[in-house]
């Protein structure tokens, strides 16, 4: 049946296609598009797209199977591992006393501002016997630049006196004892058995349970059940190293407020592409450490750190 419409006036019929044609191109909004002036209106289509940064990567399904969150997840482990051949624990030490020591100082504080402050504490106090029988006073002295400085000193004063009166001056080798000692809950212990004593564990800190939930591999939010979740999908091998590799990551680039998502070696494996700068150039500014081109966190970083371009911190009260 014809349209009533189109009978009533036939010229309408006729000239109504050139109305919308004619003029496509002066349109405002063909105007004020970059690069549209002077293009065919295929080119108008495409141009913005050539200015916006690449497309966001496929996501996974909602119902990802487990064999397949295994599978993602041990891929995205195996490229940052390539991203950061040098990940390491990112406060300084030379035994498992200063480890466990600064990573008790390091709670609401930077591992760069812990490093800056403990060379002065380790070289008063280097034993727990010195710091056990230390001047409380003189510690926080010592310990003001990290913060909350009083309640830090009588967590290394008491944890210091632990090791002394039950462990014979030695940081103990075992989870279920590291435990007990004052200050010490399960993310110090693992960070100690991992890196002083070569047992593998998961450290759960801030940008590991922001990373892991962001990627999917849980929606836990309870470090020991994040812990739980994210172990079952690795062998237990890898536990220590992948820790290392998701901070790693979360420091430089996938940060909590601003991501760079744009420069991202995984974005493709990322549910979460898109939370941050999706520019592939404004994202590189938002790099930190050596992905950025500045200091990394330790005064005495690793040699594998520094042979790949990392750059040594500068000491407490250093210029810049």
């Amino acid at each position: 049946m014809s349209d009533p419409s189109a009978a009533e006036n036939p010229a309408q019929k006729t000239t109504a296609p050139a109305k919308k044609t004619a003029p496509a191109r002066r349109t405002p909004a063909a105007r004020k598009t970059p690069g549209a002036r002077g293009a065919t209106p295929a080119q108008e289509k495409t141009a913005p797209a050539a200015k916006k940064s690449p497309a966001a990567p496929a996501k996974p399904p909602k119902a990802e199977s487990h064999t397949a969150l295994v599978r993602r997840a041990r891929r995205i482990n195996r490229e940052l591992a390539e991203v950061y051949p040098y990940a390491h624990p990112e406060l300084d030490f030379e035994n498992s006393f200063q480890l466990i020591i600064a990573t008790v100082l390091s709670a609401q504080t930077t591992d760069l501002r812990v490093n800056q402050t403990t060379p002065a504490l380790f070289a008063k106090y280097p034993t727990p016997e010195d710091l056990a029988a230390a001047d409380p006073e003189e510690v926080e002295e010592i310990l003001r630049p990290c913060g909350f400085f009083r309640a830090k000193t009588r967590s290394v004063i008491g944890l210091s006196k632990a090791l002394v009166e039950n462990h014979h001056g030695e940081v103990p080798g075992r989870l279920e004892d590291l435990v007990k000692l004052p200050g010490v809950g399960r993310k110090t212990a693992f960070v100690v058995l991992g890196n002083a004593f070569g047992r593998p564990g998961i450290t759960v800190d801030t940008h590991f349970q922001r990373l892991v939930r962001r990627w999917r591999w849980t929606e836990a939010t309870d470090p020991d059940k994040i812990e739980a979740a994210v172990g079952a999908l690795f062998p237990k091998s890898e536990w220590t190293m992948l820790s290392h590799h998701v901070i790693f990551h979360g420091r430089r680039i996938c940060h909590a407020r601003k991501p760079a998502c744009g420069a991202c070696p995984i974005a493709p494996l990322c549910p979460a592409f898109g939370e941050g700068e999706t520019d592939p150039e404004k994202a590189r500014k938002l790099l930190k450490y050596e992905k950025g081109g500045f200091p990394g966190q330790r005064l005495k970083p690793p040699q594998s750190y520094l042979d790949a371009g990392g750059i040594p911190a500068p000491p407490l009260g250093a210029a810049g």
